[in-house]
């Protein structure tokens, strides 16, 4: 039999991995996720992790943790692993067929919170994916009327399904290349997190982004081809004095500041992530 205690530290055969150069988890990482991993195996919580360390896992148990911690050590995702995420307050179910939410696309929901938007504020979420943005923002303001959009009809279903496991079913979630379906509707905000990598970013061969899809993460024009697109066409779709505010790139701010400022928005403002790096700017239609 093999307790709590000790199958978490069987987590050195994945802290370990990353002699490749392509994971590089440090151990408390690895730590950190294998007592994800084995609480989800578990059904159980962290904090019963640290309280019962003397139980025992059954064999099963123990087989489906081992397998897990197997596929970690391969570098696939530990979100894809669970089947889900938490963002914000809300627990999102996510597929290889978008991205993972990040901690630091939450920077995006505080600053559109903050905004002295009206009550009953129309607000679009631009390439949505598992709808994190959307539904983050409806959650916190119920008398708003979200909008999310994506391109890809799966994608746009694992957005409905997380809106209706969220008891969030009055946003509306559609199929959109950008605004291409939504050519009447307008706007008081609309936010986006969408491609801005570059196509030879060493970036995209390492870690999660291995095994998240490249159409959700590369942009032409070194990363800023779809960010450029939303900042120009946004002003067809913004009411008067909306807002527009994009996820980007830490070393971007200085280029998406231009392209809002050569479109004529005011008030631009570029805030930064967790990490202090610039990520997220935002500007309002004058």
């Amino acid at each position: 039999m093999c307790t709590i205690e000790e199958a978490l530290k069987l987590h050195v055969l994945h802290g370990e991995a990353g002699t490749d150069g392509k994971n590089n988890f440090t151990n408390e990482e690895a730590l950190f996720d294998a007592e994800l991993l084995l609480c989800h195996v578990l059904g159980r919580d962290r904090a019963y992790l640290k309280t019962w360390p003397e139980k025992s896992l059954n064999d099963q148990q123990y087989h489906a943790y081992i397998e897990l911690i197997k596929l970690r050590q391969e570098g696939q995702p530990v979100a894809h692993l669970l089947g889900y995420r938490y963002f914000w307050t809300l627990e999102l179910f996510v597929s290889p067929s978008t991205l993972i939410p990040r901690p630091d696309t939450e920077i995006l929901i505080e600053y559109a919170l903050a905004q002295a938007l009206p009550d009953n504020a129309t607000v679009l979420d631009l390439g949505t994916g598992t709808g994190a943005i959307a539904l983050s923002l409806a959650s916190e303001r119920p008398e708003w009327l979200v909008t999310a959009s994506d391109v890809f009809p799966e994608v746009v279903a694992l957005a409905k399904k997380n809106a209706a496991h969220n008891k969030l079913d009055r946003v509306s979630v559609v199929c959109s290349a950008w605004f291409d379906a939504l050519e009447d509707c307008m706007f008081d905000l609309i936010v986006s997190n969408p491609p801005y990598i570059d196509s030879l970013d060493p970036h995209l061969s390492q870690g999660d982004l291995r095994f998240e899809p490249i159409s959700a993460l590369v942009a032409d024009d070194h990363g800023m081809a779809d960010i450029r697109h939303i900042v120009q066409t946004s002003l067809n779709h913004l009411l008067s004095d909306g807002w527009l505010m994009i996820e980007h790139g830490y070393q971007q701010g200085g280029l998406v500041r231009a392209s809002f400022k050569a479109s004529g928005f005011k008030r631009i403002e570029t805030v930064l992530d967790f990490g202090k790096n610039e990520r997220v700017t935002m500007g309002q239609r004058s």
